[in-house]
């Protein structure tokens, strides 16, 4: 857990991150939310950044595109909770979340040659003993990792998700910054406190701290797919475990439709509607049978295959629910 003691050590320990999230936070418009939640006052020496002009070209834009421009500008741990945010209907404006949900595909890549490294760190062998194929070229990238093509050895098709590097370190320092603002917040910001932003972080953590191991997350795999081994209208990719650690997961390579892309769907001659309705019968399933549920079930996990058969993907954000809360 993140502790509030010890908070003025860390806050001179992570100046330069505090200096960069102020600066950010002044060139797109927000040194409203600095002023009020006294934020320049945790450095001494940040006022000066504070204080600066704004972009005039980003200040075009609306304050709900500002904040996302904000959180893709800070970088991996601060897309991730956007993502997990853009979850929140509840608690997030609409004009928001739309722009929150923009949030999943920007992440940029780091190098193939990067990934090589840890793939080879992890399992202990050069890449080409590994894999018959590797793509030194991401098919996507996420905030805490990304995912690359690969044929195994015995020909079989499959896509290997790699850590970013250091980002532990990243997300435990941006954790303990996000942490303290959201305690600022709360106390100098009367009109949030509805947010409960402090109580926000601190799940968020938990659930970050969780997908940084993806061992778990190949557990949720293999625990979601005994649940629905015998339902014909979904599919859960299978998982090699001899070519997975904590740091990088292998599995089964899926192609299908975005189940946001509903012009693909139709030209594909899928039907929205069978779609629709399993994929809610799936998700009561889930809830009300199992307890055990996919928690960020944005249109990036979710693929349509022939038959109108769902797919889920990405299991490192799963829900659990007591038999009394069911």
């Amino acid at each position: 857990m993140i502790r509030k003691i010890g908070m003025i050590g860390r806050t001179y320990r992570h100046a330069n991150r505090y200096l960069e999230i102020i600066g950010v936070l002044s060139k797109h418009g927000f040194a409203d939310i600095i002023s009020r939640s006294r934020l320049e006052s945790v450095i001494d020496f940040g006022r000066k950044i504070v204080f600066r002009k704004a972009d005039p070209k980003i200040l075009t834009l609306s304050r709900w595109e500002r904040m996302r421009l904000v959180l893709e500008k800070l970088g991996p741990t601060f897309i991730k909770f956007g993502q997990v945010m853009s979850n929140r209907a509840d608690l997030i404006p609409m004009e928001l979340l739309v722009e929150l949900e923009k949030l999943q595909d920007s992440v940029p890549p780091f190098s193939g040659e990067e990934a090589t490294n840890i793939i080879e760190k992890e399992l202990g062998k050069p890449v080409n003993e590994i894999f018959k194929k590797f793509s030194q070229s991401s098919v996507a990238a996420a905030s805490i990792a990304q995912v690359h093509k690969a044929t195994l050895l015995d020909g079989e098709d499959v896509v290997v998700k790699v850590q970013r590097p250091g980002i532990g370190r990243i997300i435990e320092t941006d954790l303990e910054i996000m942490f303290n603002i959201a305690m600022m917040a709360e106390k100098h910001i009367p009109e949030i406190r509805f947010l409960s932003l402090v109580h926000l972080v601190e799940e968020f953590e938990k659930t970050i701290r969780k997908e940084l191991n993806f061992s778990i997350e190949a557990n949720n795999l293999e625990r979601f797919g005994t649940y629905f081994q015998k339902n014909a209208n979904i599919y859960v990719p299978k998982y090699y475990r001899d070519f997975s650690t904590k740091k990088i997961l292998t599995m089964e390579f899926i192609d299908g439709i975005k189940i946001s892309d509903i012009e693909r769907i139709k030209k594909f001659e899928l039907d929205p509607k069978v779609i629709a309705r399993r994929g809610t019968d799936l998700f009561l399933k889930q809830i009300f049978e199992y307890g055990f549920f996919h928690a960020d079930p944005h249109p990036g996990n979710v693929l349509v295959l022939p038959d109108n058969i769902i797919c889920f993907l990405d299991y490192g954000m799963m829900g659990t629910l007591t038999k009394s809360t069911m």
